[in-house]
């Protein structure tokens, strides 16, 4: 696995990585990287590390006081400061972790971003994009469960700062460094939440150790 430190980033950018490490997504993630996890449990898993990684996403939506009667008396609580969310998964394999970040989140909308990889190329090439009406008032959540080169996360990332959205936040289950990398060296604001930090890219741009095609084994296709 890779380090954070060995990254070559800078402080500013390590700033807005956060790696997921709760043993208990640590303990999730290696039952979904396993070979012979079916594809139910691997889409069940795949849905629990986004509902963790929900968690930290927004860690730092801010709260306002609210008055709530219990049943013995009325009391100061604090709930949610009026934030709008969109989760934006880029299709197909980040359709995996919507339910999740729904769980979390039920009135969020969301907007689906089609990318394709060239086989050859490794370049993503955009085939269906459609997003909420208001995105540019949210706070959006694009997901999906790998980051190889990073080609289709920054296509994404600049769709949505073309529709005017000024708040994105990047959720992955597994990162390779050079993904990392290519994100934050594309946009200076946007900040990335992964699981885990794997070792490397190889000859056709698939991370390694990973998990394998996260789609094929979210969906059963081959």
């Amino acid at each position: 696995m890779a380090n954070v430190n060995n990254l070559g980033l800078t402080l500013e950018q390590l700033a807005r990585l956060t790696v997921v490490d709760h043993p208990l997504v640590q303990h999730k993630l290696s039952i979904l990287r396993d070979e012979q996890t079916g594809t139910k449990q691997f889409r069940d898993l795949v849905r629990e590390l986004a509902l963790f990684e929900g968690y930290e996403a927004t860690r730092d939506f801010e709260l306002e006081p609210v008055q709530v009667k219990t049943p013995l008396e009325e009391c100061t609580c604090q709930h949610l400061a009026g934030k709008k969310v969109a989760i934006v998964p880029i299709l197909r394999a980040g359709l995996g972790m919507v339910d999740g970040i729904l769980d979390l989140i039920p009135a969020a909308r969301v907007g689906h971003v089609g990318m394709e990889r060239d086989p050859k190329t490794h370049e993503p090439h955009e085939y269906y994009c459609k997003l909420p009406p208001d995105v540019e008032q949210r706070t959006c959540l694009i997901v999906d469960p790998m980051l190889a080169t990073g080609g289709s996360a920054t296509a994404a990332i600049q769709y949505l700062r073309d529709a005017g959205v000024r708040d994105i936040r990047l959720l992955v289950l597994v990162a390779a460094p050079e993904g990392v990398r290519a994100v934050l060296d594309f946009d200076p604001d946007v900040r990335l939440y992964t699981c885990a930090l794997d070792r490397e890219l190889n000859g056709s741009a698939y991370i390694l150790p990973g998990l394998g095609d996260a789609g094929d084994r979210i969906f059963g296709t081959r």
